[in-house]
């Protein structure tokens, strides 16, 4: 192991031991040992720092601030340790946060990323069923993108079809139940899975071609790539697709499917607010927000209200 894997060790331990969790900093400062070794670089420096925090081109530059932060706080346990370690200055990456319009996944869309995440080439014979199962869970739960990489063996209950999501985002833990067709999407990966590892144990539920545990950085690099492939472009000049429009599309797509089938959507929203595991029915809204075929839903039913009245 190397000195700065040691000491990234040590300060994950330490921060731990104080309470906190660090599933999202943890995975992301790994990431960054990763990114300087293939720079053969031995001490962190602003310019390594800067160039690892700007690696997704794909998201604001406020997610940019937040990787930078991890990697300051980390090189601040690092400079008693080297001398030669620079940290990197509060205020280097200034943005301004403005919510992203999602993208709205059509049938079709999901169809096709799903096609493409099979033909990935997997010398392992494992790594386009990883992509394949995993965004495909990604679009029929509505999981944040950090609880499916989260998932251990143990949270995955085929048999009951359920999964454990322990405590996520809010601190809350919570139950989600699949539908046939994904329990056996499940099942055939589990299966793969195991053939891969050849009696290798490794907790998490998916992981990459060493065995490990999958890394946010790796799926979404491996996610723009399939969305390029499949030639998806920005909708009316926004964003081009993320990770997280897989969980906007299950919350829409669910309301959509409610109004289709008459349903009082608003007494259900509670329902999908506790599935999406959001502390408040309101955080629940923005997923809602602004997606064509559920705003004309909406006017059909608001129509058909007036058409009733007397």
């Amino acid at each position: 192991m190397s000195a700065m894997r040691e000491a990234l060790r040590d300060y994950l331990a330490m921060r731990r031991s104080l309470g906190f969790k660090l599933h999202s900093e943890g995975t992301r400062l790994v990431s960054f040992i990763d990114f300087l070794e293939q720079a053969k670089a031995d001490y962190i420096s602003v310019d390594k720092a800067l160039a690892w925090a700007r690696i997704p081109a794909s998201v604001q530059p406020a997610q940019w601030a937040q990787r930078l932060s991890y990697v300051r706080g980390f090189a601040r346990y690092c400079a008693a340790i080297d001398p030669r370690t620079e940290i990197p200055p509060a205020g280097l990456l200034p943005f301004n946060y403005q919510r992203p319009t999602p993208y709205f996944f059509s049938d079709e869309d999901i169809r096709a990323l799903l096609r493409a995440a099979l033909e990935l080439r997997a010398k392992d014979g494992l790594r386009n069923h990883t992509y394949h199962c995993l965004l495909g869970l990604l679009s029929v739960s509505g999981l944040r993108i950090a609880e499916a990489l989260g998932l251990t063996m143990d949270d995955v209950d085929l048999d009951d079809a359920i999964l454990t999501i322990r405590s996520s985002k809010f601190g809350k833990s919570r139950l989600v139940p699949l539908h046939a067709s994904t329990v056996k999407t499940l099942a055939d990966y589990r299966e793969r899975r195991a053939r891969f590892l050849a009696g290798r144990q490794t907790a998490h539920w998916f992981v990459n071609r060493r065995g490990e545990r999958l890394g946010y950085d790796a799926v979404d690099g491996v996610f723009q790539r399939l969305v390029k492939l499949v030639g998806m472009i920005a909708q009316n000049q926004r964003r081009r697709p993320r990770l997280h429009d897989l969980r906007h599309r299950f919350a829409m797509i669910t309301v959509l499917q409610w109004y289709h089938e008459g349903q009082d959507v608003e007494r259900r929203l509670p329902v999908l607010s506790a599935y999406l595991g959001h502390v408040e029915v309101r955080d629940t809204y923005w997923y809602l927000s602004a997606c064509p075929p559920l705003l004309a839903a909406a006017r059909d039913r608001l129509e058909r209200h007036w058409e009733a009245v007397p």
